[in-house]
């Protein structure tokens, strides 16, 4: 007998996560715990409701520019290797909790520097907290694989730089390297080198782009600079057009984006407070995935968007009518486009996965 989709339903159903970013999913306690313990003595409420309430209502801004602001407290709570630690520890924690059995968590080793950390030693600290997240959360009878992906912050000049540090780590945990920030002024192409690098050393990428800036920045991102996924591209949409018989027609990039099974990293309800789309009813990501791109489901930021995975397909559920093969779909999506090898996404989509879909659809 099929199980009727619930938040309790779907938080049972495996999961897959290619687009969260480790500053962005701090539990508010840990915030505070942090605060106090590193001296940091900014932040904008000292409870953890109105603290976790500041998150939320501050993120919900209508801008990307603004929406990043309030990444300036949490990362300014993450700068020694024990806050590192503990952040990536409790992210796997939280993610296993949800029944994520797959995840890739990006940060920016570059943010995290400010009392003297260096970038390697900050890549280890989080790695090291993700090695014991995964084994306590298989001390509770939790099975999750965590990767991480170091990002390059877009208005910086140290892409190059993370690149290195990428492949460097790569046989430690790091998959794959990012760049990420405001979009408007800063275009992937000031980063080729970066992803010549990746490219020459047979390393996976991903870029943030059509998030705020629309179609240039993911055409770029393609032609350009040769991402294998893209963070978000939620504004291809500008790039279909459909008819009033609700014929679907693609346009050029749109169409290319498709053709080559390009992984779009979608974030729904980050997408609606950075202003992308106007509500989930109105998301492009029932369009993009009736038209057959290759759609995941992320959470982006859990803090600041109030979120998990379960929570955002649930969203879709309640606004496009979706059912368990859907998020069945969506979940092999991610797990095939994820920057493991291939016969370790292949195990974990046929022996993970589906048979535990397959309970739920019954």
């Amino acid at each position: 007998m099929t199980s009727p989709l619930t938040l309790d339903s779907v938080r049972r159903a495996p999961k897959a996560l290619l687009h969260d970013h480790l500053d962005g999913g701090l539990r508010p306690a840990t915030v505070l715990d942090l605060a106090q313990q590193t001296g940091y003595d900014d932040l904008p409420a000292t409870d953890v409701d109105s603290l976790a309430t500041f998150f939320r209502t501050a993120a919900h801004s209508g801008s990307l520019e603004r929406y990043l602001e309030p990444f300036a407290h949490t990362v300014g709570v993450m700068q020694t290797p024990e806050a590192l630690y503990r952040v990536a520890h409790e992210c796997v924690e939280d993610l296993a909790a949800d029944n994520v059995v797959y995840a890739e968590i990006r940060f920016a080793p570059e943010l995290h520097i400010d009392r003297g950390l260096s970038l390697d030693a900050v890549v280890d600290a989080v790695l090291a907290g993700f090695v014991d997240g995964e084994k306590a959360a298989s001390s509770e009878g939790r099975t999750i694989t965590v990767r991480c992906l170091v990002t390059a912050m877009r208005h910086q000049a140290r892409s190059l730089e993370i690149a290195e540090l990428a492949i460097r780590f790569r046989d430690k945990g790091v998959v794959g390297f990012d760049i990420a920030g405001a979009e408007a002024g800063y275009p992937p192409t000031r980063h080729l080198d970066a992803f010549e690098y990746m490219r020459n050393h047979n390393g996976h990428f991903t870029i943030h782009a059509g998030e705020a800036f629309g179609l240039p920045s993911i055409h770029e991102a393609i032609a350009f600079c040769g991402a294998d996924r893209l963070g978000h591209g939620v504004r291809i949409v500008d790039d279909i057009t459909v008819a009033p018989d609700g014929t679907v027609h693609l346009g050029r990039l749109a169409a290319l984006l498709r053709d080559k099974r390009i992984p779009l990293e979608l974030c729904p309800s980050s997408n609606v407070q950075t202003g992308a789309v106007d509500s989930i009813a109105e998301h492009p990501f029932d369009l993009l995935a009736r038209s057959r791109f290759r759609v995941t489901v992320n959470t982006d930021n859990r803090l600041m968007s109030d979120t998990t995975m379960s929570q955002e397909m649930l969203r879709l559920v309640e606004a496009f009518g979706y059912g368990w093969s859907d998020l069945a779909r969506f979940t092999i999506n991610a797990m095939k486009s994820a920057f493991i090898p291939f016969d370790e996404r292949l195990a974990i989509i046929d022996e993970v996965i589906k048979p535990r879909f397959a309970v739920l659809i019954g």
